[in-house]
Formats: structure tokens, C-alpha cells, sequence
């Protein structure tokens, strides 16, 4: 039976630890979410057949690879970059790539820079290709030109606290176990190996250059706007914005896998301020849209499938933010599907 192994790979960037089943087969690369490391990858690895080579990355400040630095104002490319340093280390110079959430605009960003490398691309509940917080629209537009209500400032400061202080309980409904039953997964359901998902959060660091990042003030509500460090400000729509991916060549196909329950990337997601301030948790909400994300992310493939590209969504019923988790046979076949496509 397959089993699972862990490694530290040297690149001429970091070094990167990776999970992986085999050395031969074709490659298969998994990039985790915000939050989270390869660990979460754990079950789609393992199912993948003997023909495949699954591998999953820890990104940068997660899991065990290099704890360097986010420079924010590159949008995601400090991760992509890490990557693309990563499969050259691999010596793989095509593969099909897997993101999820975060991961899944690390894996668009990549997409973007490198489509001749991409067999296929699957998305698993990812970011908006207009990143987290502060548009409005399917085309992303911003709310305001600083980008007010997105990045490091938008963070829970308990859950911040909680996480790096290394919590393991449910005392607290912020805590990152509460976190993971309520938000990562839809409740009542508890995904099996939690206790190695919650280690695995905890490998998050945190603080100004890593999550949730540094933030500035704004005049425009809610009063903050994205620093640059830090994780959740390389997600604010003033750095990360890829709405042009059909002007790309080649064009692989694209596997979209969503939960219809997920909500953090949703168009109501409880993690936009603007979302939250309609519904009167965060206060003096001046009207500010909150933003689409789930219709921002089927905008940008629309085009791309009409630019002449292969497009499938993946919608299922009673998932929350993650399908691998919830739904693992179900991710499987859609999975396989477009890798022997």
C-alpha cells in the first residue's frame, strides 16, 4: 500500500518540504490554502493512481518549508516563483496542478506565467482571480483605490492571537479547531485526521511579514486598507488581480470544484467586511458592496471558455470550503477526470 512521505527540498530561492506517495509516474502538484500546509492534501494523495506522481508543497511561512518573508506588493508571486523554483529543483518540467483557496490563485498565478507547463488545472474553492475583500462586480472593480477592506487588517485579531499562540481547543469559537469544524468544513461534519489538520494550521507563522501581514489606515469604510507584508495583503485586489487569464497560450483545461456551502470564498462570504457590515456585525456600514467572489471566479473562466478554452464547474450540494475534505471520493473521480482528459 502507498504511504506517505515528507522531505525538504533545496532551491535556488528556499527550501521547500514536500509531501509525496512515489517518484515516477506524471506530476501532479498540490498547493494548499491560507492557513493550512500540504497535510490537508493528505487523502487526495493517497487516492491518486500509481500512474500519477502526487506531490504537495508546503508554501512559504506554512508547513516545514523557509519561513522568509511575504512582500505583498508582488501579489502572489513570491509563492509562484517559490514553486516554479521548486519543480525545477523536481526536475519537472510539466504538470497538472491542484490549488485550493489561497493555493488555487497561487496555481492561476502560475497558470498565467507559465501555460506551456500547465497539463490541466483544477481549482478547489479558490480565491477570487481578483483576490479577497474590497471589489465589487463580476469584473472586480474596487471599492476604493487603496483597496479599503482587504488585506492584514481584516483578520480577526483573536483568531491571530489563538493561532499563534499554538491553541488546540474548541473553548474558544475562534480558536483554529472552531475554526476548521465551523468554516473550513461545513458543520456537523468533523473531517478524520482533524487533530493533524489543527498541527497543521498551527505551522502558520505569524506577524507583519507573515499572517495575517501589516495593514494602513483609510478614509474609506471600514477604515483600513492592505499594508505590504504579509500574507492576506498578497490577496488584496490592489496586488493580486489576473482577469486577463484568456489572453493566455496555450490554454489547458480547467476543472473549477466548488462547494456550495463554502463560506469563505462565497458571494455572501462571512470573511468580507463588506458582507458582514450588511449584515450588521461589523459597524457603521455605509453600504459598501460586498464582493462576488464565486461570480467573479466563473467571469474570468467565461471568458477564458470563449477565448477557446475547456472549462468544467464542479458544484456539490452540502460541501462547504472543502470538498478534498468533505467529499474525497467525489473530488477523486471529478480529479482524475480531467487529468486523463
Amino acid at each position: 500500500m502507498a504511504s506517505l512521505r515528507t522531505r525538504r527540498v533545496s532551491t535556488d530561492r528556499l527550501t521547500a518540504q514536500i509531501l509525496e506517495v512515489r517518484d515516477e509516474g506524471e506530476p501532479v502538484v498540490f498547493v494548499h490554502g491560507n492557513v493550512s500546509s500540504s497535510a490537508f492534501w493528505r487523502t487526495a494523495l493517497l487516492a491518486l493512481p500509481q500512474r500519477y506522481r502526487p506531490i504537495a508543497v508546503d508554501l512559504r511561512g506554512f508547513g516545514g518549508t523557509d519561513p522568509l518573508p511575504v512582500d505583498a506588493t508582488r501579489g502572489l508571486l513570491d509563492y509562484t516563483d517559490d514553486l516554479t523554483a521548486l519543480l525545477a529543483a523536481l526536475e519537472v518540467d510539466r504538470a497538472h496542478l491542484v490549488g485550493w483557496s489561497m493555493g488555487g490563485g497561487v496555481v492561476m498565478q502560475y497558470l498565467r506565467d507559465h501555460p506551456a507547463a500547465v497539463r490541466s488545472l483544477t481549482l478547489v474553492n479558490p480565491v477570487s482571480p481578483y483576490g479577497f475583500g474590497g471589489t465589487h462586480g463580476p469584473d472586480g472593480t474596487l471599492n476604493s483605490p487603496d483597496g479599503a477592506g482587504s488585506g492584514g487588517g481584516t483578520a480577526n485579531p483573536e483568531f491571530v492571537q489563538l493561532l499563534a499562540k499554538g491553541d488546540r481547543g474548541e473553548d474558544s469559537p475562534l480558536s483554529p479547531r472552531s475554526v476548521l469544524a465551523t468554516c473550513y468544513v461545513k458543520p456537523p461534519m468533523r473531517p478524520e485526521h482533524e487533530d493533524e489538520y489543527v498541527e497543521s494550521m498551527l505551522t502558520t507563522r505569524t506577524g507583519d511579514d507573515h499572517y495575517p501581514g501589516d495593514s494602513t489606515p483609510s478614509s474609506a469604510w471600514p477604515g483600513i486598507a492592505p499594508g505590504t507584508r504579509g500574507v492576506l495583503n498578497c490577496l488584496a485586489p490592489t496586488y493580486f488581480r489576473i482577469g486577463d487569464l484568456h489572453t493566455i497560450d496555450p490554454k489547458p483545461p480547467v476543472l473549477w470544484v466548488r462547494g456550495e456551502d463554502d463560506v469563505i470564498v462565497s458571494d455572501t462570504s462571512m470573511f468580507d467586511l463588506a458582507h458582514l457590515g450588511a449584515i450588521g456585525a461589523v459597524p457603521d456600514w455605509d453600504g459598501t458592496p460586498a464582493q462576488p467572489m464565486v461570480a467573479q471566479t466563473r467571469h474570468v473562466l467565461d471568458r477564458y471558455a470563449a477565448a477557446g478554452g475547456s472549462v468544467r464547474e464542479v458544484a456539490v450540494s452540502g460541501a462547504g470550503h472543502s470538498v478534498h475534505l468533505e467529499r474525497p471520493e467525489e473530488f477523486s473521480a471529478a480529479l482524475l477526470g480531467i487529468l486523463s482528459a
